[in-house]
């Protein structure tokens, strides 16, 4: 697994333009005129980590298979979507199954490209989207509550938890403040915080920050980006520059030409790598990896997972049947030339069902069937 995340945003920010670029499709209808994706497509796309490349030299892997990340194109959003409006609850619906929201914010000036609000406030754009999505929860607990109160009088324990968490939602959502706050402000207890995700709320969701600026500012960005940086900030979200312009052209660019022309913008890298990379701070995510003769792969998972999770995320047979783990740290592994060589050096560990797998950790797992 990766993640899926849902690219929501204004029409004519560039959603679907950036869309197409990191999936390197088209199935998105880019166009300037709203609405033109009215139907949310889904693309995935490799999640880039050169630390594949150098386990697969020393392993002799004859495959590199990396994670994916799923991206949501989900049509644009305009005041007034939570009644219908536009497009209306046809794309609310899709956002509730990603685990982030992207929300995208135009952050450059172009005369040629009509702004549906025909002004240039990536902020005030930011404000329209999470409003709509805060008055479609709003909506969608005031209808649960109701029936959700009977019950927990009636001494239904999972209703009465419920209950409490919506009204905590609804105190949130009232003040104007996304749901996602009570976490972050420490007004859900561990032990019910996958009771809020089953609440399905839409601004419950981590949310990133995307910025498309020019391509004179894909570098460094520019004062509109730097007004949506401080926000993220200020929210404890992720933000991330990235012209969707340039990654349409990169899409289209022979591998061997994409390094060079990079290079002439002043870009060490992909958009797409820093988007990625944001994503997974935001959602706690890191990669271990499985390396041998036929292949090197890599697997995602969360900050804190203990072995036969990660095992699971595998084949679920390998975390019903989990034993141990032979564990390498990426940097060992290279060090020391690969497993015989960490072996040898005593940096090849056995770890029991308590570890706590790390980012780049080689792992090999031994279970019973």
């Amino acid at each position: 697994m990766g993640f899926k995340c849902g690219i929501v945003g204004l029409p004519n920010v560039g959603k679907s333009t950036l869309f197409n670029a990191l999936t390197q499709t088209a199935s998105a209808q880019a166009a300037n005129y709203p609405f033109c994706t009215i139907e949310p497509n889904v693309g995935e796309v490799a999640v880039p980590d050169a630390r594949m490349e150098a386990l697969a030299k020393i392993a002799g892997s004859k495959e590199i298979i990396p994670t994916r990340l799923t991206f949501v194109d989900i049509a644009g959003l305009v005041k007034g979507a939570s009644k219908g409006e536009g497009l209306g609850n046809q794309f609310l619906a899709n956002i509730r199954e990603v685990d982030a929201v992207a929300y995208v914010l135009r952050c450059f000036v172009d005369d040629d490209i009509i702004h549906v609000e025909k002004r240039i406030d990536p902020l005030a754009d930011a404000e329209i989207v999470e409003t709509e999505l805060m008055l479609a929860d709003l909506e969608s607990l005031e209808k649960r509550v109701t029936n959700l109160e009977k019950k927990a009088k009636g001494g239904d324990k999972e209703a009465k938890l419920q209950v409490d968490l919506i009204n905590i939602a609804l105190i949130y959502l009232r003040e104007g403040r996304p749901a996602r706050f009570a976490t972050r402000e420490g007004k859900i207890a561990e032990d019910d915080i996958k009771a809020w995700e089953g609440l399905n709320l839409l601004t419950s969701k981590p949310v990133l920050y995307v910025c498309n600026v020019e391509e004179a500012s894909a570098a460094n960005g520019n004062e509109y980006s730097a007004l949506v940086a401080a926000r993220a900030k200020a929210e404890g979200a992720e933000s991330v520059v990235i012209s969707a312009r340039i990654e349409e052209e990169i899409a289209q660019l022979p591998d061997e030409d994409r390094s060079e022309y990079l290079e002439t913008l002043g870009l060490e890298e992909p958009g797409l790598n820093r988007l990625i990379r944001a994503g997974y701070s935001l959602l706690h995510l890191i990669t271990y990896f499985t390396v041998g003769p036929k292949e090197t792969r890599a697997w995602t998972i969360t900050v804190g997972t203990r072995g036969p999770k990660a095992a699971g995320v595998i084949h679920t047979d390998f975390e019903k049947g989990y034993i141990r783990a032979e564990t390498i740290a990426y940097a060992d592994y290279i060090a020391l030339n690969g497993e015989q060589g960490a072996k040898s050096a005593g940096k090849a560990r056995s770890e029991g069902k308590e570890y706590v797998v790390q980012d780049g950790d080689v792992l090999h797992f031994l279970f019973n069937n």
